[in-house]
């Protein structure tokens, strides 16, 4: 898919977002997009199906796009979503309200086109919208990411000369400022509570910073040029989560946003800002819009599904409704740009030199770039406690890679249902064990050492060493219960072209005719291949895990497992 001025990426958002209009609501408010359960009501799943298309539709027609047709939906959606006495109304929120997150979108559309989303509606649909967003400032939120949406709100509100809260804005931003903890980065939340780094960071608490720093760009210049700072600061380490080959490094929760993983760079563009030069972040954002247009991600009908590579479920979180997924839109915030910005022109250029080892100190991530392109980035399992789902997969594994992403289980009592890629899994009484977080880690410039507990009785200490084309990982095992562990390599797909899969001794290897893994045991263990579970692969519903077996005594014992990889 081409995609290199204007008029393509206006064609990809129509692509994305035509699919949608026959869809919503007879009044407009609600957009109900499948069947499947979250932990809201169905009313505010209608609600953010209708808010999320906004985060690509309000920057189109910012910077001269028409659809018509989407702007009377939405005004008139508007109006009857925030109508108390209407058919349609979203409701009363109350404290911790799924609405309060959807209210950004709206707000963002009335700080960047308000004469398309509030100047046509009439007095008392005014009143009503103002006076719905304005119950964010009168209810608990959780102090994370949210607090941005309070901030938004309340920007937008006092855009239009409506009653806001500019007092507690202020403390909300104070708030977020005490999660920053360097080099562009925050935590979302405490840091001692949330200390995990993940895409929520680029695309929500960074990308809110640089449109905070357009919009309040007068009102507080002093924290606006601060968010600009952090955020040329960030946008130089964030270019180590790409491949060459566009895709994203996998890793962390609320991976179904899909392309929203390079929307960080679209709102840098936006705000004039170049951490990298623009060519170096149109090739960005380029690259990963086409990876993803290449996966199948839409449904018959052209709806975005909840997954990551395809339709999953498994890898979802309890907040990921039909409508989700379209916060993905964010990334569309270039199409604010004027027709005769240089963005449209410049060459799509590849990422800039990167070495080929880089510790990733406020993210506590251990970056490998293979010669080929791919990505390594290896992980030390430090998360909240406080589960979203799968955080065991999305954040324990020991290396999450760009070409072969990672699995996520379906069960713990089957080794094929766990599908426990990129860990060592200990197998007791029938079922798996891996780590889930550790107690503590180190991040040295050329290895990643962590000590965690699979289960009562024993703990592993890990030490991973990236090397040639993957990495070498050593174990000290102590355990009071004998056992059985197998120290896993990547998930390769089956069923397509070249496939083969085989072992033999202390080695186990899978490839097809675009990638492969081999893993071999440096100090005995025997060689399997393990046949996966459909549908646990974020990349591909069919693979299987070459791992090395190992026998686990009472006592202590060091294991030593050469995981490599290859790619075509």
């Amino acid at each position: 898919m081409e995609l290199q001025n204007r008029q393509d990426f206006e064609a990809l958002l129509l692509r994305i977002l035509t699919p949608l209009e026959g869809l919503y609501s007879p009044e407009g408010a609600l957009l109900q997009l499948g069947d499947t359960g979250v932990s809201y009501p169905r009313r505010t799943v209608g609600m953010e199906g209708f808010s999320r298309p906004l985060w690509g539709l309000a920057p189109y027609w910012m910077g001269g796009g028409k659809a018509e047709h989407f702007a009377e939906i939405y005004r008139r959606g508007l109006a009857a979503g925030t109508d108390p006495a209407g058919p349609e109304y979203w409701g009363d929120p109350g404290d911790y309200d799924q609405l309060f997150v959807e209210m950004a979108a709206i707000g963002c559309a009335m700080l960047e086109v308000p004469q398309i989303v509030w100047d046509p509606l009439s007095r008392q649909a005014k009143e009503n919208l103002a006076r719905w967003l304005d119950t964010i400032n009168h209810h608990e939120l959780p102090h994370c990411n949210w607090l941005f949406f309070r901030v938004l709100v309340n920007l937008a509100l006092d855009s239009v000369g409506m009653p806001c809260d500019l007092a507690l804005m202020e403390r909300d931003l104070n708030e977020v400022d005490s999660w920053y903890v360097g080099d562009g980065w925050y935590t979302d939340g405490t840091p001692d509570v949330k200390p995990q780094r993940d895409y929520y960071i680029p695309w929500a608490l960074q990308y809110y910073g640089v449109l905070y720093s357009v919009f309040a760009a007068q009102r507080d210049p002093a924290r606006a040029e601060t968010f600009r700072q952090r955020a040329l600061a960030f946008g130089k380490e964030f270019a180590y989560w790409f491949d060459k080959n566009g895709a994203a490094l996998p890793y962390g929760r609320s991976l179904g946003y899909r392309f929203g993983q390079c929307a960080f760079y679209s709102a840098c563009v936006f705000a004039g800002l170049e951490p990298l030069p623009l060519p170096e972040m149109k090739g960005i954002i380029v690259r990963n819009l086409q990876w993803w247009c290449a996966r199948p991600i839409f449904d018959r009908d052209g709806v975005l599904t909840i997954g990551y590579g395809y339709p999953q479920l498994y890898m979802s979180e309890k907040y990921n409704s039909p409508g989700s997924p379209y916060w993905g839109m964010k990334t569309f915030l270039v199409m604010a740009l004027p027709e005769n910005h240089p963005f449209w022109t410049a060459p799509a250029a590849p990422l800039p030199e990167l070495p080929a080892l880089y510790a990733m100190k406020s993210a506590d991530l251990l970056f490998q770039r293979l010669p080929d392109g791919q990505v390594n980035a290896y992980a030390p399992a430090e998360v909240e406690q406080n589960e979203h789902g799968q955080f065991s997969e999305k954040y324990g594994k020991f290396v999450y890679n760009t070409r072969f992403g990672f699995s996520a289980s379906r069960s713990y009592v089957q080794l094929e249902q766990a599908a426990p890629d990129s860990m060592l899994a200990f197998v007791i009484d029938g079922y798996v064990f891996i780590r889930r977080h550790s107690e503590h880690f180190q991040l040295w410039g050329d290895r990643l050492i962590s000590q965690w507990s699979p289960f009562a009785g024993i703990t592993v200490v890990t030490e991973l060493i990236p090397q040639g084309m993957g990495h070498l990982r050593r174990h000290t095992v102590r355990s009071r219960i004998a056992c059985t562990a197998y120290d896993c390599g990547f998930a390769v797909p089956k069923f397509c072209a070249g496939f083969a899969a085989s072992a033999e001794g202390a080695r186990a290897e899978a490839h097809n005719g675009e990638l492969g893994c081999l893993v071999t045991g440096q100090q005995g263990g025997t060689g399997v291949v393990l046949d996966a579970w459909p549908n646990t692969s974020l990349y591909n519903p069919n693979t299987v895990i070459p791992a090395v077996r190992y026998d686990i005594p009472e006592g202590e014992v060091t294991l030593a497992t050469k995981v490599e990889s290859a790619c075509k």
